[in-house]
């Protein structure tokens, strides 16, 4: 198995790649949640918020979009992206 860089920017290229987004924007929020379950001590690469649009959310229920975006980052979440916020734009 291949490890990883999980960084906004990994994010970002991998929704670019699997959800052609007309709006993108990934932020990596670790530092602000330092001490919480799921935090990795550094500061990095834990908690994220994604904001995004995409022609392939167009006639889905939000669930179903939110669900595209999690598909896409199951990679990052196994290697250990603890949390991932998402807003749809």
């Amino acid at each position: 198995m291949t490890v990883l860089a999980i960084t906004a920017e990994a994010m970002a290229a991998r929704l670019q790649e699997r959800l052609n987004p007309s709006a993108l924007q990934v932020l990596d929020e670790s530092a602000a949640h330092a001490g919480h379950v799921g935090a990795n001590g550094t500061g990095f690469g834990t908690h994220f918020r994604v904001r995004i649009s995409s022609p392939l959310f167009t006639g889905r229920p939000r669930v179903a979009q939110h669900r595209l975006v999690y598909d896409a980052l199951q990679e990052f979440i196994d290697q250990g992206a603890h949390a991932i916020a998402i807003e749809v734009l």
